[in-house]
């Protein structure tokens, strides 16, 4: 009999699949004359609003966080989310979309390096033959391999520091998952501190026009939220708690 299939793998596959299924939204916000950052600003609000509204239904003690925990929060929220962002739509501009796309999903070896210093999780052959073949299978899926595509220093760079900012969601999530925190209280001040961060650089009245202009656009922007952000970060954060992070990474990459 072969093992039982954890848990904490389904919910972080499953975390994956929501997170691929983004463009699915973007690409109508896009047209319709949303900026990256503004979706970025609206993402992180809502999420922000939703986990607030649900924390202040269920259970008001988790918003209580420990003043000498806040760094592992603005490592989530800043480090992570807004500075992986800000590379990664910086990095769109330069670049094509594949060759952002292999450079983002460097973030697996970031992840599996960094959680050997800090978390003392082994470096396995298997591990490091996961990551390349799904980093071989990235390759032949954007189809940068026979695309010919010249990639710059700075093209390089600004995709391994968007790499690097994906990855820093698991190692400061598994910090504040330590530190005792629930899945909820995490995803709330993450995306609380991400909102802050983003709102001088949104385009507020944009956002308004386009997602109240109707009841339909109201409901596709609260599903986006819920699809995107909401119940891919709230799954993915939970599977932390029984899967290792280089693990978790190599799996998000469905």
């Amino acid at each position: 009999m072969g093992k039982k299939l954890n848990i904490g793998t389904v919910l972080i596959l499953l975390a994956g699949i929501l997170w691929g299924c983004m463009g699915l939204f973007v690409r109508p916000l896009d047209g319709k004359g949303l900026s990256s950052l503004d979706m970025v600003f609206l993402r992180a609000l809502l999420t922000a609003v939703f986990m607030g509204i649900f924390i202040l239904i269920k259970d008001r003690s988790l918003f209580k966080i420990r003043l000498k925990d806040c760094w592992c929060f603005l490592g989530t929220g800043l480090f992570s989310i807004v500075f992986f962002n800000i590379c990664y739509f910086y990095e769109i501009t330069l670049t094509s979309l594949s060759v952002a796309a292999i450079l983002l999903y460097t973030s697996p070896a970031f992840v599996m390096v960094i959680s050997a210093f800090c978390f003392k999780e082994k470096l396995t052959s298997r591990k490091i033959l996961a990551l390349l073949l799904s980093f071989a299978g990235l390759i032949f899926v954007t189809g940068v391999a026979g695309g010919g595509e010249r990639i710059t220093f700075k093209v390089l760079a600004i995709g391994l520091c968007a790499g690097l900012g994906y990855a820093l969601y698991s190692i400061f999530g598994r910090y504040c998952l330590d530190r005792g925190y629930n899945t909820y209280t995490i995803s709330f001040y993450t995306f609380l501190l991400a909102a802050v961060a983003t709102l001088p650089f949104a385009g507020h009245g944009e956002i308004v026009r386009v997602c109240t202009s109707s009841l339909s656009s109201i409901a596709f922007t609260v599903v986006f939220v819920f699809v995107s952000t909401i119940i891919p970060y709230l799954v993915y954060t939970a599977g932390l708690k029984t899967v290792e992070n280089s693990r978790a990474a190599i799996i998000a990459s469905v």
